[in-house]
């Protein structure tokens, strides 16, 4: 039986560089108590915003100050407990950081009302009496966009502290899955035990020993629904969560609420799943080509992510970053050069599976003067090189957007997040489809794109539908239990399959259990897939030449918050407000699936 590096055994060159963030948990704890007693000194401009244009100007560079320290000790605390979720010390540095953000939430709630208050007559004078007044022109037009929703101070104050008892469940649903699930070992085709782990699962999965793929999913998903009532109270409180916020700021549902926040057209949502359900001919084709590529009988949930060829191509963490690198290329040697030192020099990412690692990958968003950090467990192969392209993207928007804004811009909206990740992977892809032409090659690289397309095109949109009618049916005061979730998750993903997939309805409806981070942010799935859709067209402007493409796109990646969503987009040279850019990444799709078919029936 194979078993999981313990995280002490870890090689420090794959390890991300926490010290350079804080020298050891004891500096961590001494921040959080300095920031805490730095709160006091933000209080005293309350009341005072509109006492002089100077005061305000100090006000907010006060704020932006302990916003950069708090954002610090919150990495921190989360690369401490990510990397060993059953570590005690991690857990409550986790539980510290929270705390702390949440008191300088409520500590600063104090703004946006009283900025209102002061009227936007005033502001738009002290815009035009200032030259360093100008930075906040977006900011005042996005608070007066909102005026209507935003209650007064003590309201404000009281919806701040709500922030950290709000985010127990999230934290409570991570910890049970990645702390204390206890997985079943799965079997192999000899019947051999192999160590299943949340680290370890997705390489499983990936792998050839179909065996091996059944049980490990099979025992994944029932330690899920073993506790599938506790997931179901927790994800049931999140949502009444979101709905309490959305009658609180006076929405009329939570889908307005979360997307007017964020600037994002109710139509982008509706538009996707439309555009989404039209095109479930192309899923029910692809899982015809991938039955018939596999040659086997029937086609299973675990068979999804099965090699489509024995022929095994070993990507190591070095080759990978060559391999991104190349594909990068159009963009500069600045984008190149950065990235490639952060891989190799500066530690940016957490790279080696090992016990107790959180599942998943993702990348922190942190200030200038912190690097943006990159979580996965890398696996030797072009999976994992594709996650590690994917989480790149990410860590170069953050650098990009950290240097070019202050805190409150620099944090670029949900909508836009997962555009420069994808992108990496298209570029990525695309040059490794056009210097290699061997078949097997190929057909590993489609596969790559196949499953970054299931994940963002067919999941994300999936999960989509049933955020939108869990909350609706909270809304409407109709309860939900977790056999209900189960069947709503199970008859979302049988539409999707067509009959082409043998449907286990327990184990893929408690789909929903399964993501403990995605259905914890509000509607936040269907995103995905409007990045996957911009990042595409995108690649395509650089690939095809366009003039000043790839400075369009680094001026995206600098823009961060400090323009609306939607024109930020345009930056970079696409129209989401438009259909088209989701139509085309369809048609992008469907040429994958069109191009495996030909290479999988020679």
């Amino acid at each position: 039986m194979t078993t999981s590096l313990p995280r002490s055994k870890v090689k420090k060159n794959q390890t991300w560089n926490a010290e350079s963030v804080f020298s050891s948990p004891k500096a961590f704890d001494a921040e959080v108590k300095k920031l805490l007693e730095d709160l006091v000194p933000i209080k005293e401009f309350q009341g005072h915003l509109g006492d002089s244009l100077d005061t305000f100007i100090k006000a907010m560079d006060a704020i932006e100050k302990i916003s950069q320290r708090a954002a610090k000790v919150q990495v921190y605390a989360t690369m401490s407990s990510a990397v060993d979720t059953g570590n005690q010390q991690g857990a409550a540095m986790n539980g510290k950081a929270m705390s702390a953000l949440a008191q300088v939430g409520a500590v600063t709630s104090f703004v946006d009302p009283e900025l209102l208050a002061i009227g936007e007559t005033k502001l738009r004078q002290w815009l035009k009496d200032d030259l360093r007044m100008k930075l906040y022109e977006h900011y005042f037009n996005d608070l007066f966009r909102k005026q209507a929703h935003v209650r007064n101070a003590e309201v404000e104050e009281l919806l701040g502290m709500l922030r950290d008892p709000f985010s127990s469940t999230r934290i409570t649903t991570t910890m049970l899955a990645n702390a204390d699930f206890k997985f079943k070992p799965a079997r192999n085709k000899n019947d051999k035990k192999v160590d299943l782990t949340q680290s370890t699962f997705d390489a499983i999965l990936n792998g050839s020993d179909r065996k091996a793929r059944q049980t490990a999913w099979e025992n994944y998903n029932d330690q899920y629904l073993e506790h599938k009532n506790t997931l179901a109270g927790n994800l049931t409180t999140s949502i009444k969560q979101n709905v309490f916020n959305m009658r609180a700021r006076k929405f009329n549902s939570s889908l307005e609420s979360t997307l007017f926040n964020g600037d994002v057209p109710v139509e982008m949502f509706h538009n996707l799943l439309t555009i989404f359900k039209k095109n479930l001919p192309l899923w029910h084709k692809y899982w015809k080509v991938r039955r018939k590529a596999l040659g086997v009988k029937t086609l299973h949930p675990y068979d999804v992510w099965a090699p489509l060829t024995t022929k095994k191509y070993k990507v190591p963490f070095e080759k990978a970053v060559d391999y991104i690198s190349e594909g990068l290329a159009p963009m500069g040697d600045e984008y190149v050069s950065v990235m490639r030192k952060g891989c190799l020099k500066d530690r940016w990412v957490d790279w080696s599976p090992n016990a107790g690692k959180r599942q998943g990958a993702f990348s922190t968003r942190v200030p200038q003067d912190t690097h943006p950090f990159v979580l996965m467990s890398y696996t030797d192969d072009i999976g994992s090189m594709s996650t590690l392209s994917h989480e790149l993207g990410h860590s170069m928007h953050a650098y990009y957007a950290s240097r070019a804004q202050p805190m409150f811009y620099y944090l670029y909206p949900s909508i836009i997040a997962e555009t420069a990740s994808n992108f990496n992977q298209a570029m990525t892809r695309a040059h490794l489809l056009k210097t290699n032409p061997d078949k097997f090659f190929q057909i590993a690289l489609l596969e790559e794109a196949m499953d970054n397309f299931h994940r963002y095109f067919f999941i994300m949109p999936t999960l989509a539908r049933f955020e939108l009618e869990t909350h609706q049916r909270i809304e409407k005061g109709q309860p939900l239990t977790a056999d209900s979730m189960i069947e709503l998750m199970a008859d979302l993903f049988s539409e999707g399959f067509g009959g082409n997939m043998n449907l286990d309805r327990e184990r893929v409806g408690i789909t929903w259990g399964t993501f403990t981070t995605h259905l914890y942010i509000d509607y936040y799935s269907f995103q995905y897939a409007i990045g996957i859709s911009a990042a595409n067209a995108i690649a395509k402007r650089i690939l095809e030449g366009a003039p000043n493409a790839a400075e369009d796109h680094i001026n995206f990646l600098k823009a961060g918050s400090s323009q609306p969503p939607m024109d930020v987009f345009k930056s970079a040279g696409v129209d989401m407000t438009s259909t088209q850019p989701i139509e085309d990444a369809f048609e992008v799709l469907g040429s994958y699936i069109d191009r495996l078919e030909i290479l999988t029936s020679k």
